[in-house]
Order: structure tokens, then C-alpha cells, then sequence
């Protein structure tokens, strides 16, 4: 798979308007784009969406923009002025779905809620990410991904016991959010495949990270357990952990009945492993401190390779623990197609993840570069019925 694929997509043919910006909006318009949606992307004039000057840039450009907006075209717009927003409501009219990640309020502020644009096309989905939803007490909260992930109860979790919270290294409860609303979109194309009437799809960041946290709230529930961090562990099941080698950590999953008794047999500690005690999750989870110390006493006398390979012989779950290196090096990622080159509207060739997930007879694919700021406002504007002196003069006025 290339950048100038010829795949479609299933999604072609499909309308997308993205007035979001940074990530939980854009990321979703992203995904319905690798799957053959047309994604017209709104920005501001002159600067942008502000995921543009992400960290590491390359001639004033983040990299990062070339993964989150490839596939799209891009059209600047002033949406505080009200051509602007005439603009959109016209783009609106013709769209399938409407991606937007502002605070509630800010749309239906610039009549460009869900009631007034469904008057004019009712089978309009507009996905509406937002902190904390589109109603109750918190709605006019500001909400970035990292409050979400602290307030679905992730944040809590990711510690060590007894030192502080930190977070995970990426913005999961935007791209969280974002995955929960394509699942909505593409329930509610189902839903208007059948009435023809498009929906609100209302996701909150608190909501989709809440939504993974698993056993969390129903042992409070049941139990007046109130979890708290493990470290690299996994509460109540055994033994799962990272194990520390002479040059490194290797991560091991020996919790399935079967695959616990390899893993000790690996290990030298059948004792372990023939233990009737042992036999099931329950008696591991009560002696984990027991089994946790006699697998790292393995580990430790052992390199990570070596540890990998001779578990990978018993058929035991192991990793170790990647870095961009060696993602970038590792061959599976590559006879999979999950690292693709792109080339930059200015020369630069740089690699990006592949195509998730992967469908057998209609795949997505990457079939343009990300778009240099506005590249895209002529043409489209022309499309939507605008003539060239009307193009100018929205210009002359800094409308576009």
C-alpha cells in the first residue's frame, strides 16, 4: 500500500464536513477518510488548525499533521464572520456528516446547530465530541483529553502505588472519543439507510475513556471496592506483569490456566506450575507475590531475547517493550503495511501508521498527502456554486 493507492474505501461517495481541530474531531474525520470518505476540512485563516505547529515541525509544519489530516482537503473559513458561516451551511446542505468538537453551544451561537442545518437536510449526522456532552451540570466545562482521562478514572490507575498518577503518553481520551464516534456515525448511516432521517451523535471524553475502564465501577458497586493502582501489574489476574532482564524489561501474560502451567515449566518451577492451589486465576491471585518473585528470579539471570525466545517456545504470551525505534524496525509491522511513506507537498518523505483496521475487500488506503493550509478553498468553493469574483472577494475581506 502506497499514498497513491487506487483503493476506494467502503466509505466512498460519503460527505464529511470537519470543523474540529487538534485531535478527538480531526481524528475521527481521519478514520472515515482512510476508508474513502471526502473530508472537507474547515480552518481558520492565516493560522490553521493549531495541530499544524504540533511538536517536532519540519519548514514550519508538525509531522504529525501528515498522519491526522491525510485524505482530507482543506478550506479556510473565518467562522466568526457570518459569510463564513453561509459557506458552511451551503457545504452543510450537501453533506453526510458533520464532525464538530467545539464547546456546546458554540455551533448553535453561529446558527449552526443540529436543528437548523437538519431544516434543510434532514438526513444530516452530526457527531459532536465534546469534554462532557452535550447536556448536564458540566457541559459549558472546558474539557481537553487529559481532564477526561482523569475524571473516567484512567489517570488514578496509571501509577505506581503511592507516587503520583502520570499519564499515559499519547492523548488517548481524545483518540478514545474519536473511535466512539465513528462507531456512532456509522450506526447512525445505518439508522438513516433505513428512515432516511440523520441523528445527533453526542460523545463526551469522560464518557468513551469510562466506557474502558471495565470491572471499576460494578466492584464499587458490589463490593465497595475502590481499585487503586497496581504498577505494571493487572489486579485479580495472575500473573501478568513486567519482569525485569539483565538488559531491559520483557512484559509476560502467563494468566490462562494452560498457559500458566508452560510458563512454569519454562522456568525451571513445575512445583509451581503442579500446584493444585494454582491451578486456576482465584489461587494465583492469592499467592501472585510467590509467583511474580520466582518469574523475575528467572528473568533476571537472562537477556530479553533470550527470555522472548524461550518463552515464545512454550507458547507463553511475552513482549517486549517498543520504542519508535523498534517499531520502525520490526518486520511484522512492515509485511502487515502498518508503516506507510507519505511524501510532504514539499519534498519530504516521512513514515506514517498504516490502515486500521485492515478489510479484505474493500481496504482503505491513503490516497493523498496531507493539504498545505486553504489548498483546497478555490475548488471547493467553486463546487458549492461560488463564481471567481465571489471567491475574491471573500478573500479581499478575510472571510476565506
Amino acid at each position: 500500500m502506497t499514498m497513491t493507492t487506487s483503493a476506494a474505501g467502503p466509505l466512498q461517495g460519503l460527505k464529511v464536513l470537519e470543523l474540529g481541530q487538534l485531535i478527538a474531531g480531526p481524528f475521527a474525520a481521519k478514520t472515515l477518510a482512510d476508508f474513502g470518505a471526502d473530508v472537507i476540512k474547515i480552518e481558520p485563516p492565516g493560522s490553521g488548525d493549531p495541530l499544524r505547529q504540533w511538536r517536532l515541525l519540519h519548514n514550519g509544519t508538525s509531522v504529525w499533521w501528515q498522519v491526522q489530516s491525510r485524505n482530507k482537503k482543506s478550506v479556510t473559513l473565518d467562522l466568526r464572520q457570518p459569510e463564513a458561516r453561509e459557506i458552511v451551511r451551503r457545504l452543510a446542505d450537501e453533506a453526510d456528516i458533520l464532525i464538530e468538537n467545539f464547546k456546546p453551544g458554540v455551533m448553535e451561537n453561529w446558527g449552526l446547530g443540529c436543528e437548523a442545518l437538519s431544516r434543510s437536510n434532514p438526513g444530516l449526522i452530526m457527531l459532536r465530541i465534546s469534554g462532557y456532552g452535550q447536556t448536564g451540570p458540566y457541559k459549558d466545562r472546558p474539557g481537553f483529553g487529559v481532564v477526561a482521562e482523569a475524571m473516567g478514572g484512567l489517570r488514578h490507575l496509571t501509577a505506581e502505588p503511592g507516587r503520583v498518577p502520570v499519564r499515559v503518553g499519547v492523548s488517548i481520551g481524545d483518540t478514545l472519543a474519536s473511535l466512539h464516534g465513528v462507531i456512532g456515525v456509522l450506526m447512525a448511516l445505518h439508522h438513516r439507510h433505513r428512515t432516511g432521517r440523520g441523528q445527533v451523535v453526542d460523545v463526551a471524553l469522560y464518557e468513551a475513556v469510562f466506557n474502558c475502564m471495565e470491572s471499576l465501577l460494578p466492584e464499587y458497586s458490589a463490593f465497595g471496592v475502590v481499585r487503586e493502582p497496581a504498577g505494571s501489574a493487572l489486579p485479580g489476574i495472575a500473573p501478568s506483569n513486567a519482569y525485569p532482564c539483565r538488559d531491559g524489561w520483557v512484559l509476560v501474560a502467563g494468566n490462562g490456566d494452560s498457559i500458566f502451567k508452560r510458563l512454569m515449566h519454562a522456568i525451571g518451577r513445575d512445583d509451581l506450575g503442579q500446584d493444585p492451589q494454582l491451578a486456576t486465576n482465584v489461587g494465583r491471585v492469592a499467592r501472585v507475590e510467590e509467583i511474580d518473585a520466582a518469574i523475575g528470579a528467572w528473568t533476571r539471570e537472562r537477556g530479553v531475547t533470550e527470555v522472548l525466545e524461550a518463552l515464545a517456545a512454550a507458547q507463553v504470551p511475552a513482549g517486549r517493550i517498543y520504542t519508535a525505534r523498534d517499531i520502525a524496525e520490526d518486520p511484522h509491522y512492515r509485511a502487515r503495511d502498518m508503516i506507510l511513506p507519505v511524501r510532504t507537498h514539499d519534498g519530504l518523505t516521512v513514515e506514517v501508521p498504516g490502515i486500521v483496521p485492515r478489510l479484505s475487500e474493500t481496504p482503505g488506503g491513503i490516497r493523498r498527502r496531507a493539504p498545505v493550509l486553504g489548498e483546497d478553498t478555490d475548488a471547493v468553493l467553486k463546487e458549492a456554486g461560488l463564481t471567481e469574483a465571489q471567491i475574491a472577494q471573500l478573500r479581499e475581506r478575510g472571510v476565506i
